[in-house]
C-alpha cells in the first residue's frame, strides 16, 4: 500500500516541474522577445542594411570623400 502512496506524489511533483519548466520557459521567450524587437536585422530586413549604409554615406560625406552632389545622388539610390 506504501508504496501506491510513493507512487502518487512522485507523479506530482513531476508535474510540478514539468509544468514550472513550461513557465520558465515561456518567461524566457518573452525576455528575448523584448530584448531584440529594437535591434535592426543583419539581412536588410526592418530598414537594418539601409541604416549601416545611410550611415556609412553620411561618415564619409562628413569626412570629405564625397562632394555634395554625389552625397545627394547616393542618398536618392539608398532611398529607392
Amino acid at each position: 500500500m506504501m508504496d501506491g502512496g510513493m507512487m502518487g506524489g512522485w507523479l506530482i511533483v513531476l508535474w510540478a516541474l514539468l509544468i514550472l519548466a513550461v513557465i520558465a520557459l515561456a518567461v524566457a521567450a518573452v525576455v528575448w522577445l523584448v530584448r531584440n524587437m529594437d535591434r535592426p536585422r543583419g539581412d536588410g530586413g526592418a530598414g537594418g542594411g539601409r541604416s549601416a549604409a545611410r550611415e556609412e554615406l553620411d561618415r564619409r560625406y562628413a569626412a570629405g570623400e564625397l562632394s555634395r552632389d554625389e552625397y545627394r545622388q547616393r542618398r536618392r539610390d539608398l532611398e529607392t
